[in-house]
């Protein structure tokens, strides 16, 4: 089995949880996760979350999934990573993406030649952030490329079992591809599906994901009211415990060195029994 990590968002976010974060990302730790994907970016209201993760266990690395290069500068990027660098040596990888037009140009920018935009920021970075310790939210052919070409590798989210398989041939075997795995315990397949439907809704509405969905032959029936059946069972992997292993499982086949599972239906709070039901299964 590759390595298997967890990709934090909801509670980890919430200031209010912070000590409860600290706790559990101690038990992740000792659950035997690799890595704790955070999500969001080096704003003054996330930031200190990354180091207090870090400080709050021995060995798990923390990676930012995914920091919007429109929103974090190259110099924010550099300066967390060697902070983080100086405090926790080795444990800390930095993601970095170019986020979605909606949210750029909600905030007042201009989502224009995003790909170019990246290698600017690449060059900007330089070699304040080693390339083994970058990796990129590559989702399209030449996004692949660029991760395979300047950093460790990519971090796809939102991606079907097919794109793992096109995007370990892009990448080759030199580089690490660790798609984000969204997945629901629940042997129920209308609460089930309802589960994934909710968080599904949030990313159908932004074209970077659903452009990257037509690029393997999902329709338009299939990215309406929060997906169709089959693109719901192809994007999340719920059912029994066994159900779910094995979904995960068809990423580590398709040529994952890394799985960051996101469990869904937590109601905001820690899906603390669902991480030890799944690193019993999973993590050797």
């Amino acid at each position: 089995m590759s390595v298997i990590s967890l990709w934090g968002g909801g509670p980890w976010q919430d200031p209010s949880k912070l000590a409860e974060a600290r706790e559990v990302a101690a038990e992740v730790e000792e659950l035997g996760y690799h890595r704790l994907w955070f999500s969001g970016g080096f704003d003054p209201g996330i930031l200190p979350a990354f180091g207090e993760l870090l400080g709050a266990t021995r060995t798990l690395g923390v990676a930012s999934g995914i920091v919007s290069i429109w929103t974090a500068t190259p110099d924010d990027s550099a300066e967390a990573f060697a902070r983080f660098e100086a405090e926790h040596p080795g444990r800390f990888l930095l993601g970095l993406g170019n986020s979605h037009a909606p949210a750029v140009e909600g905030g007042g920018q201009r989502y224009d030649k995003p790909y170019t935009r990246t290698v600017e920021y690449l060059d900007a970075l330089g070699d304040r952030v080693p390339e083994d310790r970058l990796v990129l939210a590559a989702l399209g052919p030449k996004m692949l490329e660029l991760a395979r070409d300047r950093t460790a590798g990519a971090h796809p989210y939102f991606v079907t079992v097919e794109h793992t398989v096109a995007a370990r041939e892009a990448l080759g075997a030199g580089s690490w591809l660790a798609p984000e795995a969204a997945v629901v315990l629940d042997e129920d397949p209308v609460t089930a599906r309802a589960t994934a439907r909710e968080h599904l809704a949030v990313y159908l509405a932004l074209p970077n994901y659903t452009n990257n969905l037509r690029r393997y032959g999902w329709g338009d029936d299939d990215l309406l009211h929060g997906g169709s059946d089959r693109l719901v069972d192809e994007l999340v992997a719920w059912g029994s415990l066994d159900d779910v292993v094995a979904g995960v499982r068809r990423h580590v086949d398709a040529g994952a060195d890394e799985v960051a599972l996101q469990v869904l239906g937590g109601d905001g709070e820690f899906p603390r029994r669902q991480f030890r039901e799944l690193a019993g299964a999973l993590i050797v």
